[in-house]
């Protein structure tokens, strides 16, 4: 089987969410014997600096990279206002995208044309035109709930105006391509749900974020260390933010009054300079951490304090995987079966992370372990990469069977 994968960034290297999510679906596909090429946008927020994409990524037979402009410009988001296509859609919606994408369809005899998240979608027709394979839209969230969310938490205001006008037109674009695909994968099962309430009929299977636990050694020595908390997440990205300034202004002075000898450890790319100023001894930011795991490895519990937001958070997983014990809301849990205080603590008001936060502190350090030993258990059972990887191929098999019967 030959697959075309497109995406809006380069996937390597695997510091976020999406980037994880791409480069480990894709990698277990290969390793079942599918034949992969990559058309990737080469964006200034996400711009890739080395100097052979293939040998970066070798999991792909074929690579093209291709400079898009997605910065958000003044000028044409207020134009947007007086037009009824999504301003978030058009960033992505690129004739340099366009034309390589066209080389690549009557090059190559592709099997499947898998899309990386909606921003993606305006390439169908084009797809369509210039190729006989299957449209797979792999929806990492259901994306105008994260910008619904994000308006919903913001004060009223023209922004939050703004932001509801954006989610509007987000919304209609993303509910009238839905009947577009020829097979949806979702991330999780809740987005499969919803999406069918927006009227998609067809074929679908959900495809979470796979963990291969042989990438992450976890590193129990934090558990016999003074219990310290960590936070690790894009900073560029609205509802990470969103989300750590909620926890700083409602829950982190009152837990340091209860536990003074708490400390909070704040790790993430495009940290804004007004969290560096808050930096302190017991409220550290070293920003950009060369490496993820070790970072997380250092701190027994790390918190997720979710607002807004979809699909899945990989963060979540990886932390999982490396045996910490996880703090976050409902939302931030979304597409993850753990249970409150078996595998995870939920907590979705400030209250509630206060007394999650008591708990960790008095809580023998071995019943904490134990925790973090059953979510690193949990992710091995149900998001195994390998095992998701195997589903989404079979789904693609049946639309192929189904094909040759017609």
């Amino acid at each position: 089987m030959k697959i075309l994968l497109l995406t809006k960034k380069f996937p390597f290297p695997v510091k976020d969410g999406e980037s994880l999510a791409i480069h480990n679906l894709s990698r277990a596909m290969r390793g079942l014997g599918a034949r992969m090429d990559l058309l990737a946008m080469n964006t200034p927020k996400h711009p890739y600096k080395g100097k052979s994409p293939t040998k970066d990524l070798p999991i792909f037979d074929r690579i093209k990279l291709v400079d898009v402009d997605t910065r958000i410009k003044a000028f044409d988001a207020f134009r947007h206002l007086f037009k009824s296509d999504s301003y978030n859609v058009s960033r992505f919606d690129c004739p340099e995208y366009a034309e390589a994408l066209k080389k690549m369809l009557k090059k190559s005899d592709y099997d499947v044309v898998q899309l990386e998240t909606l921003y993606l979608a305006p390439y169908i027709p084009l797809i369509r035109q210039f190729s006989n394979a299957k449209v797979v839209m792999r929806a990492h969230n259901v994306e105008h709930e994260i910008w619904s969310r994000i308006a919903d938490n913001t004060p009223a205001s023209i922004r939050r105006l703004y932001i509801r006008h954006l989610t509007n037109r987000l919304e209609r674009y993303e509910t009238a391509q839905l009947p577009n695909y020829d097979l949806l994968a979702p991330i999780t099962a809740r987005d499969e749900a919803r999406f069918r309430e927006f009227g998609f009929k067809g074929p679908s299977v959900v495809t979470p974020i796979g963990i291969d636990l042989d990438d992450y050694e976890e590193n129990l020595a934090s558990y016999k260390r003074p219990l310290s908390l960590s936070f690790i997440g894009s900073l560029d990205w609205m509802p990470n933010l969103e989300g750590l300034k909620w926890f700083l202004d409602n829950i982190w002075k009152k837990a340091r009054r209860s536990h003074p000898d708490l400390s909070l450890h704040v790790a993430g790319r495009n940290t804004p300079e007004w969290l560096h100023q808050l930096a302190n001894k017991h409220l550290q930011i070293p920003g950009e951490v060369p490496d993820a795991s070790t970072f997380i490895n250092q701190h027994s519990v790390m918190i997720v304090p979710l607002l807004s937001g979809s699909g899945m958070r990989a963060k979540i997983l990886e932390g999982m995987a490396l045996s910490r014990l996880v703090i976050t809301t409902s939302i931030g849990l979304e597409g993850i079966d753990a249970r409150h205080k078996k595998e995870v603590l939920i907590a979705d008001t400030p209250e509630q992370f206060l007394q999650a936060i008591d708990f960790c502190m008095k809580a023998n350090p071995k019943k904490l372990m134990s925790i973090g030993q059953a979510a690193r258990d949990l992710v091995d059972t149900k998001y195994a990469n390998e095992t998701i990887a195997g589903r989404l191929l079979a789904a693609f098999s049946k639309m192929e069977v189904d094909t040759i019967r017609l």
